[in-house]
């Protein structure tokens, strides 16, 4: 008995990596924004949405994981031999776009990050590209792995963040399993929070890249169940993690009446005077990290993806000879997202936006290439969805393609509505935990959030 369950201990930590590293690069800069902005302004509210995330996660990546195990080919390879080179240079096209917004702001986030610390973007931006670029560039896949891996275990920062914030424990555990009432559906900036929380589980980039490292780390169909359980526990950690970010603002700013976070900074620099020094160091850290981590992965999955769609040879363990254009794409993406974030007045925010409405045009397609794939019973055998699982799989891919959809057409409107027209209101809490009454503490974060 014992000896079964060390192999099969063994057996998971050799394949450890591709799904648990996939899912905790979703907790990016736009990812811990996103939770940040849900927990200060609606506190515990928005935790019923973690569940449903945490499945939808499983599920999709599952799928990628088992295609990547069973073909031994990535993503952009397979749509490319399934569907023609025309269709995949385009999907290329419109990933390269959104990948690249991504980039740019995962050095806005390193950006910010950093300047809570008091060092200059000037010089936190530079050294921090070259140390991503010089990562992939002069390392191979295990050396890399190991790296990514240990980045990822850094995401406990945030629940140790959380629990230092002192939140009400009875509360936010009712919350995450208590569905919220109908009423609170009339509130539109409710419905466009719980969008946005559960619209940044799944992005395209994850697919690409989970499946490529899948294959470039050789993971084969007998290791399979192994390589399955990295995708559960990888989800897992990833939206304990989000919960504790969530739970951290809601204790801390939702509770003092803060509610416009503006980015993942500004809730590092309001937690300072709330939930103490270790609370905001550990808070600025973690989107240190996050950004850091992210900015390798992304252009990376980007590189990854089109050198296989368009039949470049591609690799951490390739040869700079063997592998040219994967290694000057990738350090093409680098050199230019951080070169973006270094220019006066470049304007981020709009960026952001585009990248997230096309990110919602992608999404779709991704997901549809891959149902159609892996119900292929030539290409995957006997390893095609069970009747079940084909049903959740379409019904999440619905679901996440219409929020997807709802967000983008919101980030337009967003862009396009003049700023007199929308002034900044505070949302009406939803939870049932009212903000305290002012206090020192308080007026000191309102200072600090209002400079």
């Amino acid at each position: 008995m014992w000896r079964r369950w060390r192999t099969r201990v063994l057996l998971f930590l050799a394949v450890l990596g591709p799904g648990f590293i996939t899912a905790n690069v979703d907790n990016d800069a736009g990812g811990i924004l996103t939770y940040s902005q849900a927990g200060a302004q609606y506190g515990y509210a928005l935790l019923w949405t973690m569940i449903p995330i945490t499945l939808a996660l499983i599920i999709v990546q599952e799928m990628c994981a088992r295609m990547g195990v069973v073909t031994g080919k990535g993503l952009s390879d397979l749509i490319r031999e399934e569907f023609g080179l025309r269709v995949t240079f385009f999907t290329m096209l419109l990933l390269v776009v959104v990948n690249f917004g991504n980039v740019i702001a995962e050095f806005s986030g390193i950006a910010g990050s950093m300047q809570l610390f008091h060092i200059s973007k000037y010089i936190s931006v530079p050294l921090c590209a070259l140390l991503v670029w010089a990562l992939v560039v002069k390392g191979d896949y295990k050396s890399v792995e190991k790296v990514f891996l240990i980045a990822s275990v850094f995401y406990i920062a945030y629940i140790v963040a959380g629990v230092l914030s002192g939140p009400n424990w009875h509360l936010a555990s009712v919350e995450t399993v208590k569905l919220p009432p109908l009423s609170v559906w009339r509130d539109g900036n409710y419905l466009y929070m719980t969008i946005g929380v559960i619209g940044t589980t799944i992005a395209p980039w994850m697919q690409f890249y989970l499946q490529s490292s899948i294959v470039e780390k050789g993971i084969t169909v007998r290791e399979y169940p192994a390589s399955r359980l990295d995708v559960i526990v990888g989800s897992i950690f990833t939206d304990v993690v989000a919960w504790f970010i969530i739970v951290a603002c809601a204790a801390t700013l939702f509770v003092h009446g803060m509610r416009n976070i503006n980015d993942a900074a500004d809730a590092a620099e309001a937690m300072k005077p709330l939930a103490g020094q270790y609370g905001f160091i550990l808070f600025a850290a973690g989107l240190f990290n996050a950004s850091l981590f992210a900015a390798s992965i992304l252009p990376l999955s980007t590189a990854y993806t089109v050198c296989e769609g368009l039949g470049f040879e591609s690799g951490l363990d390739k040869s700079y000879r063997e592998a040219r254009f994967f290694y000057w794409f990738y350090s093409l993406l680098i050199a230019l997202g951080a070169a973006v974030v270094l220019i006066p007045r470049f304007p981020l925010i709009k960026v952001t936006i585009l990248s997230q409405v096309l990110n919602g045009i992608l999404l779709p397609v991704v997901l549809l290439f891959m149902l159609r794939l892996i119900r292929k019973s030539e290409l995957m055998g006997r390893f095609t969805n069970p009747v079940w699982f084909d049903v959740l799989a379409w019904a999440t891919a619905i679901l996440v393609t219409v929020l997807s959809l709802v967000l983008m057409v919101q980030s337009l409107r967003d862009a396009v509505r003049p700023k007199a027209a929308s002034p900044q209101r505070d949302p009406v809490p939803v939870s049932s935990q009212r903000p305290e009454s002012h206090t020192p503490a308080a007026a000191a974060a309102g200072t600090i959030a209002g400079h």
